[in-house]
């Protein structure tokens, strides 16, 4: 009965190895390439350096490496969560109110089509080199994404689904819940994936132009000091930190509509 209960735990992992190993090959490959690239053309080590002694150098530099992870992680966290809490409901809002449609969603447009970095210098005078200018760039940079995602999210659902759940007795907050929410988190997610893929860059990116700490300064800094070794592991530790974003907006994801053909594929 043991050796019975353990059989789909094990078709699970047989089956993510199956999809996996691909993936898992082209990565180990890749870095093998690199590695033995740079010593048969004999690639000076300043211009770029092999896999094997960015792990050596970063290892050496792992504190600052940490300290500057959490320090552009809170930039991140923190720009993330306000544009989630604002953006969501004044889609919401945009979708339901004609009069936002024709004054505030033009406004929304415009300001999306301006680089969101060309404010960063503007930021950092007014505010200094703190957190505060580098949470705004990382705010500006996912809140757009979010809320035009959230307008289409909650505009799509059609008005007939909508006037046969009134005529079934379900009121307006009922049908909402149960009906119009579900149908728009897809999009919604959508938008909350695409902030994510951007935050990480805003804050780097602001990190670039004006701070004393952080993976973006960390980065500068080295690579004017002629190390692509430590360049390297500072953009590693923003890739993790960036896909362990993306993959917290996944789960929730997963969580919240498991229903949804694109999460049951996966």
């Amino acid at each position: 009965m043991e050796s019975f209960d353990k059989k789909p735990m094990f078709a699970a992992m047989k089956l993510r190895l199956q999809n996996s190993w691909m993936f898992v090959a082209f990565f180990i490959g890749f870095f093998l390439v690199w590695e033995y690239s740079v010593i048969f053309f004999d690639i000076p080590l300043y211009i770029l350096t092999p896999p094997s002694l960015i792990v050596e150098k970063g290892a050496a530099d792992l504190d600052r490496l940490l300290y500057y992870t959490y320090v552009t992680g809170t930039e991140v966290v923190l720009g993330y969560g306000v544009a989630v809490i604002l953006a969501l409901p004044l889609g919401l809002a945009i979708a339901f109110s004609s009069l936002l449609k024709r004054t505030i969603y033009p406004f929304i447009v415009c300001i999306e089509m301006v680089p969101k970095i060309a404010f960063a210098p503007l930021f950092i005078s007014w505010l200094g080199f703190g957190l505060l200018p580098k949470v705004i760039i990382v705010f500006l940079v996912c809140f757009f994404p979010i809320v035009l995602n959230a307008i289409l999210a909650f505009s799509s659902l059609s008005e007939e689904l909508t006037l046969f759940c009134r005529s079934t007795g379900a009121g307006v907050w009922r049908t909402f819940f149960k009906v119009r929410l579900p149908a728009a988190l897809p999009q919604c997610f959508v938008g909350f994936k695409y902030a994510a893929i951007n935050a990480t860059v805003g804050a780097a990116i602001a990190e670039f132009i004006g701070s004393d700490k952080g993976l973006g300064f960390y980065i500068q800094i080295v690579t004017g000091n002629m190390r692509p070794d430590l360049a390297f592991a500072g953009i590693f530790f923003l890739t993790l930190l960036g896909l362990s974003l993306f993959g917290i907006v996944t789960l929730a994801e997963r969580l919240l509509i498991p229903w949804h053909i694109s999460v049951r594929r996966t």
